[in-house]
């Protein structure tokens, strides 16, 4: 008798979406999910010394330029912190100015090293996630792709966070304009708009990625879906994020360890849901095809029987044969005759 199919199966084929969530997940499994999950976040938590150098040395050539407002900035650290400390402070950002030139060059490269590893880590996670493999290009044209897809990536978050801010500046000067601003009903219509807004956002930048980081061509059709749940989902993490920030904020020791461990765990969870959203949309049924590297047939094989014809026997060989042929015939016949 046929063994009675388990529970999980049924509902499998009576659910499609739990069976694609099911694929989903064993397609992260397989394809080592949580590892590329730990590389791209280990090159993202890289990447914030550099850009926090970057950020120095921008602040550095602002201030060489402005010594009103380095005046200013100079009364405030001696008036927030008087005494010794106050004077190491005002040191230290006079220094910053001074090797501002030397900390942007180091901090750039440093970006350029970080940034790179984590778009190679991120276009290695998504092809995988495929169950494709990494096509074996040379070293520097395989670093100048990922270079110019992580400018682009750049300018996509860009467009992204700029569609968010227009939306919501808009929003609030037309509330200041009609004097709504402080109306319970345009309040929670400006906060609606903003999150549509985000999710929009979030929407093109996803799309951006799933059709374009995988390191061979997906298509924008094959990646709508998979934009469209990993906008949804991102700006839950969003939100998610900011209640955390907001419970630990009032405690001293929280706002600065929590805050590089929410931080980290941010990142990751990110990474993870990145990841795992491109399983998704590789193991849709219209994607399923696609989720393989094509396989190459082996060439025609072509049987042709070769003949090798033995040549006539040389002349000398052919005697000499002979010659022996007929003295071993003579000794034979003696041999009988005798007896």
């Amino acid at each position: 008798m046929a063994d009675k199919e388990s529970l999980l199966t049924r509902l499998r084929k009576r659910h499609s979406w739990l069976d694609h969530l099911l694929r989903a997940g064993e397609r992260y499994v397989d394809r080592y999910g949580d590892h590329y999950a730990a590389a791209i976040t280990y090159y993202s938590v890289l990447s914030l010394i550099p850009m926090l150098m970057l950020g120095f040395s921008v602040a550095g050539f602002v201030l060489a330029g402005n010594e009103q407002l380095l005046d200013q900035i100079r009364t405030s650290i001696a008036t927030a912190v008087p005494g010794a400390l106050g004077d190491q402070v005002n040191a230290i950002v006079g220094k910053l100015i001074e090797s501002r030139g030397s900390v942007g060059i180091f901090g750039l490269l440093a970006a350029l090293y970080s940034g790179l590893g984590w778009m190679t880590s991120l276009r290695d996670a998504l092809t995988a996630q495929w169950t494709r493999e990494r096509p074996q290009l040379p070293f520097l044209l395989t670093a100048v792709k990922d270079l110019l897809t992580l400018i682009g990536l750049g300018l996509a978050l860009v467009v992204s966070f700029g569609i968010t801010a227009a939306g919501t500046g808009l929003g609030g000067l037309l509330l200041e304009l009609l004097g709504l601003r402080q109306t319970g009903w345009a309040e929670f219509l400006l906060s609606a708009g903003t999150i549509v807004l985000g999710l929009l956002a979030n929407w093109l930048v996803f799309l951006w990625v799933l059709a374009s980081l995988p390191r061979f061509h997906v298509g924008w059709r094959s990646a709508v879906r998979g934009a469209i749940t990993g906008a949804v989902g991102f700006e839950v993490l969003k939100q998610v994020g900011n209640i955390y920030l907001q419970l630990i904020k009032n405690s001293p020791s929280g706002s600065v360890f929590g805050t590089l461990l929410g931080l980290l765990v941010f990142v990751n969870l990110v990474s993870r849901f990145l990841v795992f959203i491109t399983a998704w949309t590789a193991t849709a049924r219209e994607n399923m095809h696609r989720s393989a590297d094509p396989v190459v047939l082996p060439e025609p094989v072509v049987i042709r029987p070769t003949v090798h014809l033995a040549g006539r026997p040389d002349a000398t060989v052919t005697a000499g044969l002979l010659s022996a042929g007929a003295l071993v015939g003579v000794t034979l016949t003696r041999l009988l005759r005798r007896r």
